[in-house]
């Protein structure tokens, strides 16, 4: 059979060794299911997917609002995104994550996506209660994320 013309274009499975950045937990990332950059494949933009699953519980020496990315910005603008599993009611978030944008306190228990503009100081991320699944993922016009 003839190599497919476009099938390179399809990513089954997250990038592996990642580059983290300073400001990143460090360590595998439990319910990574998807990754992109320019790595990956030469000219894509960055994003990553993952689910998070309930009873995923910290190392218990860890604060909680450790666990997540810490506060940085980006010289590209990003989107995260936040969705809950509950098919009765889709706007739950089905379960409560806590996002810094700037000096703000945001918390979030409703399924939603979040601009950050460029240069905006954002986190820490963390959640305190995952009920049921949550899908998360960050995306940005950046060949990496950095």
């Amino acid at each position: 059979m003839a190599e497919s013309k476009y099938g390179k274009y399809i990513v089954y499975e997250p990038k592996e060794n990642i580059v983290k950045p300073e400001w990143s937990p460090k360590g595998p990332v439990p319910g990574r299911v998807a990754y992109i950059d320019n790595e990956v494949i030469d000219g894509a933009f960055y994003m990553e997917c993952v689910w998070l699953m309930p009873g995923m519980k910290p190392p218990p020496d860890v604060p909680i609002e450790k666990l997540g990315p810490q506060a940085h910005t980006h010289d590209y603008d990003e989107i995260l995104g936040f969705f809950g599993s509950d098919t009765e009611n889709m706007r739950d978030l089905c379960g409560e994550a806590v996002l810094w944008l700037g000096d703000e306190k945001h918390v979030i228990n409703k399924s939603c996506m979040v601009f950050i503009p460029k240069g905006l100081q954002h986190c820490p991320l963390y959640f305190n209660r995952i009920d049921k699944p949550i899908f998360h993922f960050s995306v940005g016009p950046g060949k990496m994320y950095f």
